[in-house]
């Protein structure tokens, strides 16, 4: 079976242009409770609220539920596109394709899609389809994988460095039985990346209900070549007191595929310590690079969402930070960047 790399095609960083943003319209599902209940309306004004912020930058599709489009069109308002495609969720980080590009052609990675390691909560009948659906309406070329991943479980530097979690790609919930070597040949094939950097873990909030057993988008994040966005959790009260420092630490000692050592930025979190019954993994790590701007996180923490929108505009001097309110997304179990997914332009 012939893989993207072998016909030329990569997986660019997600600084590079894109064509558009692709999302999903939350509808009635156990995530989001019952049609007409509170949780589903507030979750569609936060959808909604990201959608806006990214179309300022650049055009943006949402995929809605059958006989949901209407509805969506009405909400999200003018300039966005919607199209109808059955629908179990809205995470379209995790859903949706990972495209690749060779420079003159768009293709797309399926990758094989279990509910997040088939979670009691989650439904999945039509989400491990959708990929499928929204890389033929980008007109791909489509390559399927039979490794069980996620959007939201890799991220790449664009020079043949990928960031991976252990408990995510390596769990048994996903690919029991797959080695680490097996892995990484799966990814560097249809990435083009050579160079796997594994975290051990991701935040403790992630592995409570509607989590994704830790999810890399949530805990780092390549901001360039060689430079990383970390979470960091400076309260010792919180369990990712720990697990921030290691990860840090862990960077500092990586090299990429270039053979460089990685400079890590730290971005603290929210002084917030619980929420929704559990730990708060709220993070500004999950954010969105759209074209000439940044889609940032905001937590209600005046001192801590200033302080880390001030560090997103010296990393990223040439964009234009927007945050948006994520407290609603990450109650459903992501973040800004877990229900977005980039078309790069070709």
């Amino acid at each position: 079976m012939t893989t993207p790399v072998a016909a030329g095609f990569r997986m660019p960083p997600e600084w590079a242009p894109h064509e558009r943003t692709w999302m999903a319209w939350p509808g009635p599902n156990p995530t989001f409770e019952d049609e007409g209940g509170d949780a589903l309306a507030e979750a569609r004004r936060a959808w909604t609220a990201v959608a806006r912020a990214v179309r300022v930058f650049e055009p943006v599709t949402v995929v809605a539920g059958r006989g949901q489009g209407e509805a969506a069109k009405s909400a999200l308002g003018p300039g966005i596109d919607v199209v109808e495609r059955d629908l179990d969720d809205a995470w379209m980080r995790d859903i949706g394709p990972t495209f690749v590009t060779d420079g003159r052609e768009l293709a797309a990675v399926d990758w094989t899609f279990n509910g997040w390691g088939a979670q009691p909560w989650a439904r999945w009948e039509h989400d491990e389809k959708i990929a499928g659906h929204v890389a033929d309406l980008a007109g791909a070329r489509t390559f399927r994988s039979t490794l069980v991943n996620e959007g939201g479980g890799i991220h790449v530097d664009g020079e043949g460095t990928v960031l991976l979690t252990e408990t995510v790609q390596l769990g048994p919930e996903r690919n029991p039985g797959r080695t680490r070597e097996e892995v990484e040949a799966e990814i560097h094939a249809h990435l083009g990346t050579t160079t796997a950097i594994w975290l051990p873990r991701g935040l403790t909030g992630d592995y409570q209900d509607y989590g994704t057993l830790g999810h890399v988008d949530i805990v780092a994040a390549f901001a360039r070549p060689g430079t990383v966005v970390v979470h960091s959790q400076p309260d010792p009260a919180h369990p990712d007191h720990e697990v921030t420092r290691e990860i840090a630490a862990l960077l500092r000692s990586a090299t990429d595929a270039a053979g460089r050592r990685l400079e890590v930025v730290e971005v603290p979190a929210p002084r917030q310590l619980e929420a929704d019954g559990g730990w708060a993994d709220y993070s500004y790590i999950n954010h969105y690079l759209c074209n000439d701007g940044v889609v940032l996180c905001s937590f209600a923490d005046e001192e801590r969402d200033t302080q880390a929108a001030a560090l997103f505009r010296r990393l990223f001097p040439e964009r234009r930070v927007v945050q948006v309110d994520a407290r609603t997304i990450f109650a459903a179990g992501g973040g800004i960047h877990c229900i977005t997914q980039q078309q790069p332009r070709v």
